[in-house]
């Protein structure tokens, strides 16, 4: 099988809002980026183009139509992915390993700031036979069942979840990428009160704008474009619940997050002691510990007290988050790991404007968000 290497990315926004541009012209200044990045011209040179985005949020109907032309993909093999970059980028890998395609781009983006019925999205993505019928008056509120659960089975002081916020918020104060980087206290996360009991409002990360393109190549067109190709070693995917049906989820747990942790490390024949740093969900600042602890990184109830120590810090043996996460970046709705990704990327590259551990290795995951419990993850390397 032919390896898959990461030879352009571009991005846009990164911003609360955009209001200078649509969503389509955020697709096009994001592209446009990344095929300068690559050295590629879209009309000659990709042979397919993958769009991920979901029409709710786009607030119309086959919103994929109006993916070809900002993407440079007219007349060209397109396609949406009604989920998060990172399924988008397994599907390229997929496409590229095949033999039927040798460059990809995939694209996602948040337009987040012209929703205006963005609880009613949420809702209407609940179950519709147990849960809707209550009218809960926070769609969010399968997440704060999640961290009960967790604080109960794993015994983790739930102040200590605060520290999440804290390390992420205070790694994004060098990112530009990163509009709600802050230097605040566990105190101050404490006394922030809840969005959701026990999730409170300083560990719930806000929206924000955005696009992020990636250009994937096959191993030669790689190594004939650039002499600093970012392989894709693995990738993963997987979905637990799609409806938030409460009777099926396991609370308190990820098993998508395992599942597909555990598909990209048996894809790239590694483990968690081969990754260096990682970028992985933190919307809310319990997930950072699940996804941890779920993926292989540390045992269970553990992954708060290596938070405690300073053993997931920037310039820690495995940081995680250096960019700040989405506590700092934001959520970019469908390109949420397309952030995470992005920031991955240039990590391996050494172009972030904040300090990293230098790595050789890094590990992507995310998670779509409730109702919805699919998980993705990636693994990139230099080596």
């Amino acid at each position: 099988m032919r390896r898959v290497a990461i030879i352009g990315a571009g991005y846009y926004g990164f911003k609360p809002s955009v209001p200078e541009l649509s969503f389509r012209e955020m697709m096009f200044e994001a592209a446009t980026r990344a095929y300068q990045d690559a050295g590629v011209d879209p009309r000659s040179d990709i042979d397919g183009f993958v769009s991920c985005q979901e029409d709710y949020w786009e607030g119309i109907a086959i919103a994929d139509e109006f993916a070809p032309e900002p993407l440079g993909g007219v007349l060209r093999p397109t396609f949406t992915v009604a989920g998060d970059l990172l399924q988008g980028v397994a599907q390229a890998v997929m496409m590229i390993r095949s033999g039927a395609f040798d460059v990809v781009a995939v694209e996602s983006h948040s337009k987040q700031s012209d929703i205006e019925t963005l609880q009613g999205i949420y809702e209407l993505a609940l179950d519709p036979l147990y849960i809707r019928p209550l009218k809960p008056g926070n769609p969010l509120f399968l997440a704060a069942l999640d961290m009960h659960a967790y604080l109960m089975r794993t015994g983790v002081d739930r102040d200590l979840i605060g520290l999440v916020s804290v390390k992420n918020r205070r790694n994004g104060l060098l990112n530009p990428r990163a509009s709600y980087a802050a230097r605040i206290t566990l105190e101050d996360v404490v006394e922030s009160g809840y969005s959701m009991w026990p999730i409170r409002r300083l560990e719930t990360a806000s929206y924000a704008d955005g696009a992020v393109v990636f250009v994937l190549a096959s191993e030669d067109v790689a190594r004939r474009v650039t002499d600093t190709p970012v392989w894709v070693e693995g990738v993963g995917y997987a979905t637990e619940v799609g409806t938030g049906s409460v009777f099926l989820h396991t609370f308190g747990r990820m098993p998508a997050a395992k599942a597909a942790a555990d598909m990209a490390f048996n894809m790239a024949g590694l483990s968690p002691r081969d990754i260096d740093s990682l970028e992985i969900e933190d919307g809310f600042a319990f997930l950072e510990p699940l996804f941890l602890e779920e993926m292989g990184f540390a045992k269970e109830g553990e992954a708060v007290k290596m938070l405690e120590n300073g053993d997931l810090d920037y310039n820690s043996a495995l940081p995680v988050n250096p960019s700040g996460g989405s506590q700092s970046i934001g959520v970019m709705l469908e390109a949420t790991g397309g952030a995470r990704l992005l920031e991955a990327y240039l990590q391996l590259m050494g172009a972030t404007e904040y300090p990293t551990n230098e790595p050789e290795r890094v590990m992507v995951a995310s998670w779509r968000g409730p109702p919805t419990y699919t998980a993705a993850a990636v693994i990139l390397s230099t080596i």
